[in-house]
C-alpha cells in the first residue's frame, strides 16, 4: 500500500463487490478515477455515506428512481479532500447539520441550487461555487446531470491557518460567503491550487505520491479560500496592516523550529532571544496569542500529526513513538492535547 493511498478518505474494501455492467462511474477527473469509494443504487447506503462526508442527510430522488446511481469518489490527505459526486439524476439533499468542515460545491455541469435555513439562496454552476460552512443547515437541489467536484476543508485546519496567517489567535470562526465566484482574475488562485493538488495526486513520482509534500500543498489550498473568498475574516487579511511581530519573538520562533525535537525549557527560549523570560512571555502573549511552551507543544502536535499520517503498516510506527520522537513524555497528556487541536485521537490518525 502506497503511502497516499492510506490516506484515502473511506476504506473502500466494502464497495469492491460485483456491481452491474450498467453502473459505472462517468466523468470523474484523472486524479480521483483509482479512488472510487462509492458506486451504488442503494439511497440508504448513499445517505451513510453523505453523513460521514457532509453530515447527516437525507435524499430525495426527485428524477426517475430508476435512473439513481451514485458515484463517488474521494482522497483524503491529511485536512483536506477532494471528491467527486455524481448522482446521474436530479435529487434534493436535506443537510440536517454540516460537520465541523467547510466544502466548497463546484458543479462540472449543470446547476446546483442551495437555500440555507437562515434564508440565503445561490445558484451554482460552472462559473459559480457554493461554500457551505460548519453548522449550516439548508437544501440542496442538484438538476439532472450536474456532478460536482467538492473540496472539504476541517474547520480547525482553517483556524490554524488563519492564525499563521494574521500573526496571532483569537480572529474568531470563519464564515465565508456562500457564494464563490469561479471567473474572476482572483479565483485563479484557487484553481491553481486545486490543481495542483489534483496533479500531485495523480503523478507517481510527486512528494505528495511519497508522503512528504501533503502538508504545504493543502496550506497552498487552504491559504488561497481564505485569500480569495469574501468571509468575516477577510477585512482582517487585506484592510488592516498586518501585526508586526518583535524581533526576539522571531528569534523564539527559530529557535523553537530548530529544537522541537531536543528538551527545551521556557529558560532556554528566554536565553537564545536574549531577553528575560517575562519579557519572552509578553511578547508571545501580545505578538502571537499565546505563550512560547503553548507555542512550542502546537508545533511539536503538528510534526507529530505529520508522521502518524505518513506512516504506513511497513514503518512499524507507534503512537508511543510519535510521542516520545517529539518531546511528549506523557501519553496521557500528548493524547488530550492531541484531540484538542486535531478532533481526534493519535490513534484514529495513525489508523485512517
Amino acid at each position: 500500500m502506497s503511502r497516499l493511498a492510506k490516506l484515502g478518505f473511506i476504506n473502500t474494501q466494502r464497495t469492491r463487490g460485483p456491481v452491474r455492467n450498467r453502473i459505472r462511474s462517468r466523468g470523474v477527473p484523472t486524479a480521483l478515477q483509482n479512488y472510487e469509494v462509492l458506486v451504488s443504487e442503494d439511497q440508504d447506503e448513499t445517505m451513510e455515506m453523505l453523513g460521514a462526508f457532509l453530515g447527516p442527510t437525507k435524499l430525495v430522488v426527485q428524477g426517475a428512481p430508476d435512473e439513481f446511481v451514485a458515484t463517488f469518489h474521494a482522497l483524503r490527505l491529511r485536512d483536506v479532500t477532494l471528491a467527486y459526486l455524481d448522482f446521474h439524476t436530479a435529487v434534493e439533499l436535506n443537510i440536517e447539520h454540516t460537520r465541523e468542515i467547510y466544502t466548497v460545491h463546484m458543479p462540472m455541469n449543470g446547476m446546483c441550487t442551495t437555500r440555507f435555513s437562515d434564508g440565503r439562496e445561490m445558484v451554482a454552476t460552472t462559473l459559480s461555487a457554493a461554500v457551505v460552512n460548519p453548522g449550516d443547515e439548508g437544501t440542496m437541489n442538484w438538476a439532472f446531470d450536474s456532478p460536482q467536484l467538492i473540496v472539504r476543508v476541517e474547520a480547525r485546519a482553517v483556524q490554524r491557518q488563519l492564525a499563521r496567517m494574521l500573526g496571532h489567535r483569537g480572529a474568531g470562526e470563519v464564515v465565508f460567503a456562500p457564494e464563490f465566484e469561479l471567473a474572476p482574475d482572483p479565483a485563479v488562485r484557487w484553481h491553481n491550487a486545486v490543481n495542483l493538488l489534483s496533479t500531485e495526486a495523480m503523478t507517481p513520482l510527486s512528494l505528495v505520491q511519497q508522503g512528504v509534500g501533503g502538508g504545504p500543498v493543502e496550506e497552498l489550498v487552504i491559504t488561497t479560500l481564505l485569500w480569495v473568498q469574501e468571509s468575516n475574516v477577510h477585512d482582517q487579511l487585506f484592510g488592516s496592516p498586518r501585526r508586526q511581530t518583535r524581533r526576539f519573538v522571531r528569534e523564539a520562533m527559530v529557535f523553537i523550529a530548530e529544537n522541537l525535537a531536543n528538551p527545551i525549557t521556557l529558560e532556554d527560549i528566554a536565553q537564545a532571544a536574549h531577553v528575560s523570560v517575562r519579557s519572552m512571555q509578553q511578547g508571545f502573549r501580545s505578538d502571537l496569542g499565546t505563550t512560547p511552551m503553548a507555542f512550542l507543544r502546537d508545533r511539536r502536535l503538528d510534526r507529530a500529526r505529520a508522521d502518524l499520517s505518513d506512516a504506513v503498516v511497513t514503518d512499524d510506527l507507534t503512537v508511543t513513538d510519535v510521542a516520545e520522537r517529539w518531546g511528549f513524555g506523557h501519553l496521557g497528556n500528548f493524547a488530550l492535547h492531541y484531540r484538542k487541536r486535531f478532533g481526534e485521537s493519535p490513534s484514529q490518525t495513525l489508523r485512517r
